[in-house]
């Protein structure tokens, strides 16, 4: 009942079994590798003659040969120091990508080596396209299966990532009575570990979750795609990518990571753009987490040997120079990388690489003083620990906007192998519980990282290396299906109160079969109540109960939108400011474990300011004439109401016209529309005394009269505030 990647071979066991890729017959495979074992060696060299880095090999090819055995030299250091890093539960890095560079070219020489094989096999098991090590490794059996009891090791990671739970756990404990090496019992560690992965692999595989996951083809490429960050409308993605960016590729034969935005129009995901500077440079940066309303963004890159968190603010259309996210005390001479935030804003949870071990753990930092005025002291990053933190690496995280729900990937816990996304809850004592798998399909025995999710938590971003994609790490959608999810849509005329009346949420949608959210989502735009304009605005949110300011943000100053959330269980007062604009304030009084909502409003802000001047750009007449068009009626009651809200106002109402005709003509006729929109307002009942209409005819123009635009421009009624 599961949508795979396309190009995947599948089978169905049952009517509900999930369709997954229908490898060739692995036990086949492993009765050869047994016969031969311990029967006869020579049944496969009529398939395949193994040819090993011998001077006798390479009669005619003295000087190549001599300069691949250096190169195969120093790489075998480097896979050795690998091997060793991952068996020591140490982060190997990027050396098998160094070691893969090297024998690969090696393997164009002498493509027959079972050895070289094994190792490019083995390299491969560890990187972003462990689906290409089958190859080799089958290469390496059929050229000599007793080159090394390691085959064993490597045909159960084969086995393991083809969902051939039986068969690995078979390869595993073979390679464990095999093994004599100086690192054996270190070895004999991690395949515990490894069939542990299986027997849980084999129970979640059996009984997958009501989920679709399907690779957005829209913004993936043949290169690395992961980080998906997600605004929790779920209206913008961005995510991080190695693909072709016109830069320079380093060593390992990659760009450089870059950061990538994609919108979505018509339901569906636009062509992946770079979003360039500030945020894309020549070196590597790596996207995080967006703030729930898509207008910051924490990334991480490395300055002097370190990485650190940055943020950017997006401001209109542009976003800003990242800056240090964080104060020097969390800051250490180790990484801090993928981080997240959270619905008050306060805390930080970030992936960071210091302990003793050599193991990634997820910390947590917070605002030491939280106040308007000193909004960053940052304490000392403490990990997170028990039950969540184990002691393999935990790869990346991510808080949900309910304030209640972490996820994030480790290769610890019951995984099915390599990193599997888990999620954990908190309980009343504000502690995190035991995390759970989000199992299968939304994790495989491949690596399945990050997580951003929509604020209703119906649909999730992921990134996995899993087999079928669009080459190496590639970003899923995950969409987890049941009864359907009926939406509350909140107006104004619920949910939403003056800070005198609160009102409850009583809008309680009924239980589905996803997990359920508790919260509510308020988003909308910020707008000149005149001219409708968007603006940018200050909104605060307070806990009623405390008192206290809760969190802060602002509009988007190009569109003036603005997205919240609310986790339930408080009463929050919701301030919006804008200077020489009248405050507004909404309220929310969501109960504890109530459903998710979603509330959307345009808040519309009174301009008071002395001075200020707004166009009536939906007041019109009859060409050259004063006769007032009933067309006018909508904006001129948007004044009514702004001068019946704000008393105190005077406003002077003017005439305009471009400089076609004469200028005496141009001013009496300016000055007639003047006093037709003064009378119309006297008659709305507004006192005369605070009204004064005025014509200039053309002598204050705001645009060019060489143009028909600009001329249409010229011609306005306009009001300016002379009095509050």
């Amino acid at each position: 009942m599961c949508r795979l990647e396309e190009g995947r071979e599948a089978r169905r066991k049952t009517g509900q079994e999930i369709l997954h890729k229908q490898l060739r017959l692995t036990e086949m495979k492993n009765s050869i590798i047994i016969a031969t074992l311990f029967f006869f060696s020579f049944s496969l060299s009529v398939v395949a003659q193994n040819v090993e880095f011998k001077a006798a090999n390479f009669k005619d090819k003295k000087e190549e040969f001599k300069e691949m055995m250096l190169k195969m030299e120093t790489t075998d250091l480097i896979l050795d120091k690998a091997n060793e890093d991952v068996v020591m539960l140490r982060n190997p890095k990027d050396q098998y990508k160094e070691a893969l560079v090297v024998y690969l070219e090696l393997q164009k020489f002498n493509p027959n080596s079972a050895k070289l094989n094994m190792k490019i096999g083995n390299c491969y098991l560890n990187t972003n396209e462990k689906y290409k090590a089958e190859e080799f490794i089958d290469k390496a059996i059929k050229l000599n299966p007793e080159i090394s009891p390691m085959l064993y090791f490597y045909l159960g990671q084969v086995n393991q990532i083809n969902y051939e739970w039986a068969a690995a756990i078979k390869n595993y404990t073979k390679f464990e009575e095999s093994i004599k090496s100086k690192l054996a019992e270190h070895y004999k560690k991690i395949t515990s570990k490894y069939k542990k992965e299986c027997k849980s692999g084999k129970k979640l595989h059996k009984e997958p979750v009501k989920a679709w996951v399907d690779n957005v083809k829209a913004v993936n490429s043949p290169r690395d795609d992961y980080s998906p960050c997600l605004s929790a409308d779920g209206e913008l993605l961005m995510f991080t990518s190695r693909r072709d960016n016109g830069h320079a590729i380093n060593a390992l034969g990659e760009f450089d990571s870059d950061i990538y935005r994609s919108t979505k129009v018509k339901r569906k995901w636009s062509q992946a753009k770079n979003v360039g500077i500030p945020l894309s440079t020549p070196k590597d940066e790596t996207g995080s987490a967006l703030a729930y309303d898509g207008q910051r963004l924490l990334m991480f890159k490395e300055e002097n040997g370190n990485t650190d968190i940055y943020e950017s603010t997006l401001d209109g259309v542009l976003w800003s120079e990242p800056i240090r996210k964080l104060s020097k005390v969390p800051n250490t001479e180790h990484n801090e990388t993928f981080a997240t935030y959270e619905p008050q804003d306060i805390k930080v949870y970030y992936i960071y690489d210091g302990m003793t071990r050599g193991d990634k753990e997820i910390f947590i930092t917070g605002l030491m003083v939280y106040t308007v005025a000193d909004y960053n002291k940052w304490g000392k990053g403490q990990s997170l620990g028990q039950p969540v933190t184990t002691r393999y690496n935990e790869g990346s995280v991510y808080v949900h906007p309910d304030g209640k729900t972490m996820y994030f990937s480790s290769q610890g816990h019951n995984s099915m192998g390599g990193y599997d996304i888990f999620y954990t809850t908190k309980n009343n004592l504000e502690q995190w519980t035991k995390p759970v798998n989000l199992g299968y399909p939304i994790n495989t025995p491949y690596d399945d990282l990050f997580y951003a999710s929509t604020a209703n938590g119906k649909f999730a971003y992921i990134a996995s290396n899993r087999n079928g994609g669009e080459g190496g790490l590639d970003i899923y959608k995950v969409t987890y299906w049941g009864a359907p999810k009926q939406m509350m849509v909140g107006s104004e005329d619920f949910l939403l109160a003056s800070v005198a009346e609160p009102i409850l949420d009583v809008h309680i949608e009924e239980s589905v079969e996803v997990d359920k959210k508790s919260l509510t989502v308020f988003k909308g735009n910020i707008i000149d109540a005149i001219s409708r304009k968007p603006l940018k605005a200050e909104l605060e949110i307070i806990d009623n109960k405390t008192a206290k300011l809760f969190s802060k943000m602002n509009s988007n100053s190009a569109t003036g939108k603005f997205l919240m959330s609310l986790p339930s269980g408080k009463n929050y007062g919701i301030a919006v400011k804008r200077e020489g604009y009248l405050f507004h304030s909404e309220n929310f009084d969501i109960p504890a474990k109530s459903d998710y909502n979603l509330v959307e409003k345009t808040i519309e802000l009174k301009n008071i300011a002395i001075g200020s001047k707004i166009a009536l750009r939906n007041v019109f007449f009859e060409v050259g004439k004063s006769n007032m068009n009933p067309l006018s009626n909508p904006e001129l009651a948007r004044l009514v109401k702004l001068l019946n809200d704000v008393p105190r106002l005077k406003i002077e109402l003017s005439g305009h016209t471009d400089n076609t005709g004469s200028e005496e003509l141009n001013l009496k006729l300016s000055s007639a529309r003047a006093q037709v929109v003064v009378d119309h307002l006297i008659q709305e009942g507004i006192s005369k005394d605070r009204l004064v209409a005025k014509g200039y005819g053309s002598t204050r123009p705001v645009d060019t009269n060489n143009t028909k635009d600009g001329r249409q421009n010229n011609r306005r009624t306009e009001f300016e505030i002379i009095a509050n």
